[in-house]
């Protein structure tokens, strides 16, 4: 009898246990979780990176067209190595265009 009216007053008690344990046994799922959940990109994550390389790409072919509209300019006046350095740029700004689609 003495035994069983212990037991009844320490089932309160345990109910602190049994929530420590499941917290410490789910712990390392939810840490997993959290984790992938770190690693992975979403959907607009990766298309927020995708329009962010388009802009940049964008502004690198605007720069060397910029540059190759000036050696094409110089070019016109006479000189002959604006003239090349226009067609490197020419195909720099191909290269760029045609790039790898990261």
């Amino acid at each position: 009898m003495r035994t069983l009216i212990i037991a009844a007053l320490a089932v309160p008690l345990l109910g602190g246990c049994i929530s420590a344990a499941k917290t410490v046994v789910t712990a390392p799922f939810k840490a997993a979780g959290q984790v992938a959940d770190w690693s992975t990109t979403s959907q607009d994550e990766s298309d927020r990176n995708r329009g962010r390389e388009l802009r940049k790409r964008e502004e690198n072919v605007g720069k060397l067209a910029r540059q190759r509209d000036k050696a094409t300019e110089k070019c016109r006046k006479g000189d002959q190595a604006q003239c090349q350095r226009a067609e490197v740029l020419d195909h720099e700004i191909e290269a760029e265009m045609s790039g790898p689609q990261r």
